[in-house]
């Protein structure tokens, strides 16, 4: 099992560009990121700063989110947004780009919330061209674009593993795919077993943390380690995402102590 650490959540207390350092020094190979920037297309100097700290950490950086809007204020994502499209695009142009340059794997599409001056017709389908221009753009590197179902936003209209695959037969591309993320599943009453089960083949990327909380695994209930030997067992050879508020002092004891049989 390879682990790629999501320093957006992971590491908050650092600044942004010493956080690939970090993981690196816990012995980690792999890093993600939610949108690291402030806007949809920022600076050269911006891009090339954060390229160079991944760089410079001699890690990978496994997945990245497409920009979102603002997450703080409850957005989750734009691409569903009409007004919206050509910033997600060049949101999407941006990411490719770092990408192409660090290895990327997987690029994160938060599909947005419904919005009540809209008809959600039309939200769909502005999504569904925008996720096959995304997917398409990251399968010219090789990489895949991803789509999660999330919690804690009851606007977000993707709250399953059915919803988000509903999705993805509708845009009907093979270079579109199921980020499963066991804690969103869990919290919003989906079971990530079940999940699994029916939905392996679309499996593009795995997320975990424990529920409730978010914490690191132990910190809950979920059985954490039963449903990675599940995912696995299903085919998945990715890497898992670490994307956990930590709720202890080492963020990744968890991880030491299952590594020794403890």
């Amino acid at each position: 099992m390879r682990y790629t650490v999501n320093c957006s959540i992971v590491l908050p207390a650092l600044p942004l560009l010493q956080r690939p350092a970090a993981a690196a020094a816990a012995g980690f190979d792999a890093v993600e990121f939610w949108w690291p920037f402030a806007e949809p297309v920022p600076a050269d100097r911006e891009v090339d700063a954060f390229v160079a700290a991944v760089a410079d950490a001699g890690v990978t950086l496994t997945g990245l989110n497409f920009a979102a809007g603002d997450m703080p204020a409850g957005e989750r994502g734009i691409l569903s947004d009409p007004a919206r499209s050509t910033e997600f695009a060049d949101s999407v142009a941006v990411a490719v780009g770092i990408g192409e340059r660090l290895g990327t794997l997987g690029f994160n599409a938060l599909y947005g919330n419904r919005r009540d001056d809209l008809d959600p017709v039309r939200q769909d389908e502005t999504a569904d061209a925008n996720l096959a221009m995304a997917a398409a753009a990251a399968a010219r590197i090789g990489a895949v674009a991803l789509l999660e179902p999330v919690s804690g936003v009851e606007a977000y209209p993707l709250k399953t593993a059915d919803d988000a695959v509903a999705v993805l037969d509708r845009v009907g591309s093979p270079d579109l795919r199921l980020l499963l993320d066991v804690y969103h599943l869990a919290v919003n009453g989906d079971d990530p077993a079940a999940a699994i089960d029916r939905h392996a083949g679309r499996i593009g990327h795995v997320q975990i943390a424990d529920a409730p909380g978010r914490g690191e695994p132990g910190t809950g209930t979920l059985p954490i380690h039963d449903l990675l030997a599940r995912v696995v067992a299903a085919g998945y050879r990715g890497p898992v995402s670490l994307e956990y508020s930590p709720a202890t002092d080492d963020p990744f004891a968890w991880l030491a102590a299952a590594r020794t049989g403890a």
